[in-house]
């Protein structure tokens, strides 16, 4: 990397410009070699220092850009979107569990969660809910909660006691600082309305939900967390570039796909990737052939480090998906 590079980037420009001032001192101190060889020995000297002085510069912007690069690779906010699937009301309810569980998980992780649109069912659970996630590794941990989560209960609504199998789909959307989306203004269509649900008079009052569709794709995004216009535009305008970012990953993942077993984890959110028995007392990740217990302590979120943990570690080594033996 050259220093023009450093000189673009607003957190190493400074130092790239102190790099130059160098670089010409040091130029300076050549010629004066050059035009008076008795200097000579005095001049090194200065050169050895400017030199130290170069490096140690080279190497903080190096380091500035490495964390960048590995903040933008994990960035420490994305975009949680928890639907329900199959099973009605059921599936709503387990959506809401879903989205409690991983509200604990960030808690104890010491991330921040904020409901950013929900949509709710009838009975209380959820249809679908987007939240944003801030924190430390938020996206290196959770990158892998992407697919359809399965439940094998009895519902508290259900008398005879039969169990029903109903599911959710989880979207993990990383935000990136940088991107190399391009929205064209002809492209989106913007909607403003009132924001419903909690917030209070104010919020329901004035018309600072947005919701941007983009034509090409027929993607929409929506945002009501905002006590304002601009900022939900905002908010949704970073979610739209995230969705448009891991369609375009999906499209380019297809063209090289190869075996199934190559596959495995790359996010695909129609990809069973968990059940979660309440029966058996039991969660199974399909990915890596493993179980875990308690599954009301992982429902809480306080268990639910073992399993992101585990799957991280483990993913892609095992070949093909399993499935468990309380399938239906």
């Amino acid at each position: 990397m050259n220093i023009e590079d450093f000189k673009k980037n607003k957190k190493t420009s400074f130092l790239a410009g102190e790099y130059e001032r160098l670089e010409k001192e040091e130029n300076s101190t050549k010629e004066m070699i050059e035009s008076d060889p008795s200097m000579k020995a005095l001049a090194e000297e200065e050169l050895a220092s400017v030199k130290s002085q170069k490096d140690e510069l080279l190497k903080q912007m190096t380091d500035i850009l490495t964390v960048e690069d590995e903040e933008d690779k994990f960035p420490n906010e994305v975009i949680m979107e928890i639907r329900a699937g199959v099973g009605g009301e059921e599936a709503a309810l387990f959506a809401e569990n879903l989205s409690k569980m991983y509200k604990g998980f960030s808690a104890l992780k010491g991330w921040n969660f904020s409901v950013v649109d929900e949509s709710r069912s009838p009975l209380g659970g959820y249809k679908e809910a987007v939240f944003e996630i801030r924190g430390k590794e938020v996206y290196k941990e959770l990158r892998f909660e992407t697919g359809v989560h399965r439940v094998q209960r009895v519902p508290e609504t259900e008398k005879s006691g039969r169990v029903h199998t109903s599911t959710a789909s989880v979207a993990i959307l990383p935000i990136r600082k940088k991107t190399e989306i391009e929205i064209k203004p002809a492209d989106i269509e913007i909607e403003i309305s009132k924001a419903g649900g909690p917030g209070g008079q104010n919020v329901n009052k004035r018309e600072t939900a947005v919701k941007i569709i983009h034509k090409p794709t027929g993607i929409n995004v929506r945002s009501t967390s905002e006590r304002s216009q601009p900022a939900n535009k905002e908010k949704a305008m970073s979610i739209l570039i995230a969705k448009l970012e891991i369609l375009k990953a999906e499209e380019e993942a297809k063209k090289n796909a190869g075996e199934r077993k190559d596959q495995i984890g790359t996010g695909d959110r129609s990809e069973k990737i968990r059940t979660y028995n309440t029966l058996q007392d039991r969660v199974t990740d399909h990915r890596v052939k493993q179980s875990w217990f308690n599954i009301e302590k992982i429902m809480t979120g306080e268990g639910l480090e073992d399993i992101v943990t585990y799957v991280a570690e483990n993913i892609g080594k095992v070949e093909g998906v399993g499935e468990d033996e309380d399938d239906e």
